[in-house]
């Protein structure tokens, strides 16, 4: 295990957002010490390709590591003297945590409480993790603002989140730690996850399966192109910590602020695929909201950056890598 000068810490590396993340602090000329435990949730193969794409940089070093290993996580902050900690580790999805509670609570909430502690024991100067939209729940009001209230989860996925954003605002209330909370709405784009709505049609329609079309297609959504969101996440590090307010803790809305619908969304992909999805349509789903739409103001303002690449653009350039890393013609 080398020793690096002064790395960032990047929890979940291997993960969709995390990957991304590495690749653009590598290409900036940082250091980065990146841990993943490599589960099962999907496709192992995914994770194991993304990191071997970050291996190759030398300021690059991975560690296999799960968050609710406390014992390892001390002995990394000792050994490598975190500044910036950049937590996006978490056990993902809103669906299958209605039938998974015990692996949230053990990764969002354990893992996350041992990130705090870590954070707070090792003085780190930055933390900035991953929340969710998904902690607006039934709110009705749109956009979403950072404002409004959250005490309406509908989904264990959605309070866990919840959960991470109030224990970090009880760290950096009692222990002065600064920690920056990041909505994020529906990211996607290449190297996404398989489970997410654009990866999994697109990969049925090239199969001739259905898909599945919750809401009976009246579902909205908030996508956020994955630069768009590296942007605004990298923006947010070399902005440095709140610490001209107390507590030293913010939130931020990470979105394109364009909802856009579920049925225009398979028309796009279905124009860049040049093929048709076979459609099923349901009823909405345990756990599902029937729109997302960001109020990005605050971030904005913070970062002078709005989302550049449009829902059309997005799923080209993901339909492009899809064919690509899947070796179709």
């Amino acid at each position: 295990m080398q020793t690096v000068t002064n790395p960032i810490l990047v929890t979940g590396c291997a993960g969709f957002i995390g990957f991304h993340l590495c690749q653009r602090l590598l290409n900036e000329g940082l250091a980065v010490v990146g841990i993943d435990n490599l589960n099962n949730y999907y496709d192992v193969s995914l994770k194991q390709d993304r990191l071997s794409i970050l291996k190759k940089d030398k300021s690059f070093t991975f560690i296999k590591c799960s968050v609710e290993n406390l014992e390892l996580l001390e002995s990394l902050f000792d050994r490598y003297s975190f500044n910036i900690v950049l937590h996006f580790a978490a056990q993902a999805g809103v669906r299958y945590s209605i039938t998974h509670p015990h692996g949230y609570i053990q990764s969002n909430l354990v893992g996350f409480t041992n990130m705090l502690e870590c954070c707070r024991k090792f003085n780190v100067s930055s933390l900035i993790y991953a929340s969710s939209s998904s902690v607006y729940g039934q709110n009705k009001q749109l956009p979403f603002s950072i404002t409004d209230r959250v005490d309406t989860p509908i989904s264990l996925y959605a309070a866990t989140k919840r959960a991470n954003e109030l224990l970090a605002y009880t760290y950096s209330h009692l222990y002065n730690l600064p920690t920056t909370g990041l909505r994020l709405f529906t990211v996607y784009g290449p190297w996404g996850r398989p489970d997410m709505a654009i990866f999994n049609f697109t990969n049925l329609i090239l199969k001739k399966e259905p898909i599945e079309i919750y809401n009976n297609g009246y579902m909205k959504r908030d996508f956020t192109y994955i630069d768009d969101c590296i942007e605004s996440v990298y923006r947010l590090v070399k902005k440095g910590p709140p610490r001209d307010i107390h507590p030293p803790y913010k939130i931020y809305n990470i979105g394109s602020h364009q909802p856009v619908q579920l049925l225009d969304c398979i028309d796009l992909i279905e124009t860049h695929l040049g093929d048709k999805a076979i459609k099923r349509f349901l009823p909405l789903q345990p756990g599902d909201v029937p729109e997302t739409f960001a109020d990005i103001d605050d971030l904005t303002m913070d970062i002078h950056y709005k989302p550049r690449v449009s829902i059309d653009e997005g799923i080209k350039r993901f339909i492009k890598w899809f064919k690509d890393y899947y070796q179709i013609k």
